[in-house]
C-alpha cells in the first residue's frame, strides 16, 4: 500500500537537516566529554543492587510455603531480574559503560540472565535493529517477523491468530527474542551458514540449561531440603518432612516461573510501546535511500516513542521509557537521557518535529489496538502528531 502520511522530514531543506546532525551530534559529544565517577558509581551500585536483591529473593524463598514469604520473595526476584535485564544487562551491552575500560562491566564480556546470547542478542538489536530502525523489509524487530504491526505490512491468514500468540510472546518474552535473534528469513531463505545456527542453536541451549537448573531444579531444591530438614529437626517424622519439602520445592519453582514471567511481561511491555504506538512511523526502503547522519537522527527520532513516568520507573524499564534519546544515542548511559530529553525537545520544538511521548497504558492501549486490528486484513495508518510545541 502507499503511505498517507507525509514524514516530517519532507518540510526540511537539505541544509536544515545537516544543521540537525550538528546539534545532535553535539549533545552526544558534549555528554562524552564529561563522563567520570559519577556515572561509574552509578552503573557499579545497580549491580551491587542487583545482587542483594538476588540474595534477598533467595533466602526469603527459603520459606516458600508460607504466602506471605511467597509473595515477598517472588516480588523481590522480580524486581532483581528486571533491573538485571533492562538496566544493566541491555545497557552494558549497547556498550555505554565501554568508555570506563572495565574488563567486566563491558559489551565484550557481559552476559545476562536471558535466553538470548549476547553475540546473537547484539548483531539482531544493536546493528540490524538500531541501523534500520523502522525501515519496512530491513527492521527485523519490525513485528519480530511474527507480527502485522503496520499497515503496509502485507497479510497472511496466520495474522489472525495474532493477539493469541502476542499474549504468549509477552508470558514468554525472552524466549520469543532469542527465536528472533535466530534470523527466521535467513533460515527461510538458507541464507545462514549451517554451521552459525549450530553454534547458535547450542548457545541457545546452554542458556536455557543454566536457566532451568538455576530456578526450576537448584533453588527448590534447597528450598526443599531447608523445609524438610525444619521438620526433621522438630521432630515431625520421615513422611511429614519428605511433604514439607515437596511443598516447598513445588512453591518455589511456583516462585521463579512467577518471577521470570513478570519479568517477561515488563520487558515486553517497555519494548512495545517504546516502538509501535500509534505515534511512530515506519519508512520504505526508497524512502531512506542516500540517507545523510541528519536524516538517520530524524528517521530514529520519529520511528521511537517515550513512556512517561517516575524516577522509579525509568530505573526499572532500563530507562527506556527515554526511547527517543535512547535511539537517538544507544551507546550513552542511561542515565543521561533524562538530562538531555529538554535538549531533545528543544530541537524538535526548532525544527518543527514531534516528540513521540504518553502514559505507560495510554501507549500500550494503542500497541494492543493495532495489534488486535492488523489481525485482519487491510487497516491504515493513523493518526501522527503535530510539530513538539513545548510541555
Amino acid at each position: 500500500m502507499t503511505s498517507t502520511i507525509q514524514s516530517p522530514m519532507a518540510h526540511l531543506t537539505a541544509e536544515q537537516i545537516d544543521e540537525l546532525a550538528t546539534e545532535f551530534a553535539a549533545i552526544h559529544d558534549e555528554v562524552f566529554a564529561e563522563l567520570g565517577d559519577r556515572d561509574r558509581r552509578y552503573i557499579v551500585s545497580m549491580i551491587e543492587m542487583h545482587r542483594r536483591l538476588v540474595v534477598l529473593s533467595r533466602v526469603v524463598l527459603l520459606f516458600s510455603r508460607a504466602k506471605p514469604a511467597w509473595a515477598a520473595g517472588t516480588a523481590t526476584l522480580s524486581l532483581a531480574k528486571v533491573l538485571e535485564n533492562m538496566e544493566i544487562g541491555h545497557n552494558v551491552m549497547h556498550g555505554q559503560w565501554d568508555w570506563m575500560n572495565d574488563p567486566q562491566i563491558n559489551s565484550s564480556t557481559w552476559d545476562w540472565d536471558s535466553a538470548s546470547t549476547p553475540e546473537a542478542w547484539k548483531h539482531s538489536h544493536n546493528y540490524v535493529h538500531h541501523t534500520y530502525t523502522n525501515i519496512r523489509g530491513k527492521d527485523k524487530d519490525l513485528g519480530y517477523e511474527i507480527m502485522r504491526i503496520d499497515p503496509h505490512q502485507k497479510w497472511y491468514p496466520i495474522y489472525l491468530l495474532q493477539p493469541v500468540y502476542n499474549l504468549l510472546l509477552a508470558a514468554f518474552f525472552e524466549w520469543g527474542v532469542a527465536f528472533h535473534d535466530l534470523d527466521m528469513e535467513a533460515l527461510r531463505t538458507r541464507s545462514k551458514p549451517m554451521k552459525q545456527l549450530k553454534r547458535e542453536l547450542k548457545g541457545m541451549a546452554v542458556k536455557a540449561r543454566s536457566q532451568i537448573v538455576k530456578d526450576y531444579v537448584a533453588f527448590p531444591l534447597l528450598s526443599a531440603a531447608v523445609a524438610a530438614g525444619g521438620a526433621a529437626v522438630r521432630g515431625r517424622g520421615r513422611v511429614a518432612a519428605a511433604d514439607a519439602g515437596r511443598r516447598a520445592f513445588r512453591a518455589t519453582l511456583a516462585a521463579d516461573f512467577s518471577a521470570n514471567v513478570l519479568r517477561n511481561v515488563w520487558a515486553y511491555m517497555i519494548i512495545f510501546c517504546g516502538h509501535f504506538p500509534d505515534q511512530t512511523y515506519t519508512f520504505s526502503e526508497e524512502e531512506v535511500e542516500d540517507e545523510t547522519r541528519g536524516g538517520f537522527y530524524v528517521r530514529q527520532l520519529l520511528g521511537a516513542a517515550n513512556i512517561e513516568g517516575s524516577p522509579l520507573f525509568h530505573v526499572i524499564s532500563g530507562n527506556l521509557g527515554y526511547q527517543v534519546e535512547h535511539h537517538l544515542y544507544p551507546d550513552m548511559p542511561s542515565t543521561r537521557y533524562g538530562e538531555i530529553a529538554p535538549r531533545v525537545r528543544a530541537l524538535c520544538e526548532k525544527y518543527d518535529l514531534p516528540y513521540n511521548t504518553g502514559p505507560l497504558f495510554k501507549q500500550l492501549g494503542t500497541v494492543q489496538r493495532t495489534i488486535l486490528r492488523l489481525a485482519f486484513p487491510g487497516g491504515s495508518p493513523r493518526p501522527k502528531p503535530g510539530p513538539y510545541r513545548g510541555d
